[in-house]
């Protein structure tokens, strides 16, 4: 166990490293936006990832490293949490220390624990929850398992501030409960009820937020489950499958599987069962929603905590996990050298970290440049992506976001009635600049970002319309 330790504080010293050299992606500063507009709830997702970026921001400032901090942080702590589920659940065997081993070789981790997006404390809360109810498995007395039941009503009210996802821990948990004969008796226990009414409380700021901003997240997030295109299903089910193999990384995605499979076949044994609890649900829906639109990679996140004590709980010979996280290991090791260095000569095109990473600073200092020729005294952007890279590049300008959704933010509004602007439009968008807020409008050039083998932004100056509205200072 300490060569794991020393693994885990190698690992998380090379993760931060990274962090510090790679620049932020759009979604990134999108959330960093989101952590000076501190709310209950955002349209796109609960608030805890920008309660992190804040909080690491606070102690280091607004620095790249200060945005992701917590993230390897949080990636070591939960590995820590996935060793001692594994003893709980499977005591006498090495389940624990195996499933931490590859969660870590998986690109997944690899990748996610050095970008901060929901992701990073959805997985942090929810291996948290799962940790907590591996104990309540192993509980030897009632008062010693009803304490985890509260542990575990913390985790899963936090993961709920996290990501919506984290609906499927509350069903798993509840089904684990309604299904196994020996956790029955817990539903005649005061525990579990005060743990889910903790929960619900931790929830209710994301509830009310939405209330007051006339449902917006729950009607974006929901609205994802009207989607039916069978015809495409077959396509839809291949990129779920093919992503989740890179994402996992082959040999772990193999071991994983087998993991799922006998966690569904020993369904009986409540350790299994927990994890089968926690894994079905989702796959189904995954899978229910390849029928109508396509599974995004990062939303099967969710499964691996448990997917990965599954495969450490079948006690497979040490060459075959070794050998699994030998090459997980590696290919985490190339999309780091990848992100830091560009070394791999890719074209842009086809370079993955190129088309979301590079350039952001270059086309920063364009559209600084033309702001200045045209003397304006603002920019607008019309997409979160450049709007929020922008307010993170040019902290000494004034970039007004023009997306509907800035409106939900409790950001300093800037008065455009009537003042000239730069506003910068991605050149894949064929509407002309939106006469209901300008009076003026004359093309004045391109900018692009240099190195990332995507379109360029059309630049425009504007002058606000009388009666236009003030825009949300990013």
């Amino acid at each position: 166990m300490s060569r794991l330790a020393a693994g885990l504080a190698a690992l998380t010293l090379i993760r931060l490293a990274v962090v510090a050299s790679v620049p932020l992606a759009p979604d990134e500063t999108y959330y960093w936006v989101w952590s000076h507009a501190l709310a209950g709830g955002y349209l796109d997702h609960p608030p805890m990832v920008a309660l992190w970026i804040k909080a690491g921001t606070l102690l280091l400032g607004q620095t790249g490293l200060g945005v992701r901090l917590l993230g390897p942080l949080a990636a070591a702590l939960a590995s820590w949490m996935l060793l001692d589920a594994g003893r709980a659940l499977f005591p006498g065997t090495r389940a624990g220390m195996v499933a931490a081993v590859l969660i870590n070789a998986s690109l997944l981790l690899g990748v996610g624990a050095v970008i901060m997006t929901p992701d990073s404390p959805l997985l942090f809360f929810w291996t948290a929850a799962l940790w907590a109810m591996a104990h309540v498995v192993a509980a030897k007395t009632a008062d010693e398992g009803g304490r985890w039941w509260l542990a575990a009503g913390v985790a899963a009210g936090l993961a709920l501030d996290s990501k919506y996802t984290a609906a499927f821990l509350w069903v798993g948990i509840g089904l684990w409960t309604l299904l196994v004969p020996s956790a029955r008796p817990w539903l005649r226990r005061w525990q579990p009820w005060a743990a889910a009414a903790i929960g619900a409380a931790l929830f209710a700021p994301v509830v009310l937020w939405n209330a007051a901003h006339g449902w917006a997240g729950f009607v974006k997030q929901g609205g994802r489950v009207r989607d039916w295109q069978p015809a495409r299903a077959a396509g839809f089910l291949a990129e779920l499958v093919g992503g989740q193999i890179g994402l996992a990384t082959p040999l772990v995605w193999l071991l994983c599987m087998a993991g799922l499979a006998a966690a569904v076949r020993r369904w009986r044994d409540p350790a299994w069962a927990l994890l089968a609890a926690l894994s079905v649900p989702p796959v189904l829906v995954f899978v229910q929603h390849a029928f109508g639109d396509r599974v995004q990679g990062n939303w099967p996140a969710i499964l691996y905590p448990a997917l990965m004590l599954a495969a450490g709980g079948l006690a497979v010979r040490d060459r075959w996990w070794k050998a699994s996280a030998a090459v997980g290991f590696g290919m985490t090791a190339l999309a780091y050298v990848q992100a830091a260095t560009g070394a791999i000569p890719l074209p842009p095109r086809l370079d993955p970290v190129a088309i979301r990473l590079r350039g952001w600073d270059g086309l920063a200092r364009q559209v600084a440049a033309a702001r200045s020729a045209a003397g304006a005294s603002f920019v607008a952007a019309d997409g979160y992506a450049p709007g929020s890279e922008l307010a993170w590049h040019l902290a000494g300008e004034t970039i007004v976001g023009v997306d509907p959704r800035w409106r939900l933010f409790a950001l300093p509004s800037y008065p455009i009635a009537g003042a000239s602007g730069l506003l910068v439009v991605d050149i894949r968008h064929s509407e002309a600049p939106d006469p209901a807020v300008w009076a003026e409008v004359e093309r004045i050039g391109e900018a692009v970002r240099p190195g990332s083998g995507t379109p360029g932004y059309a630049l425009y100056r504007v002058k606000g319309r009388a009666d236009a509205a003030g825009r949300p200072v990013l």
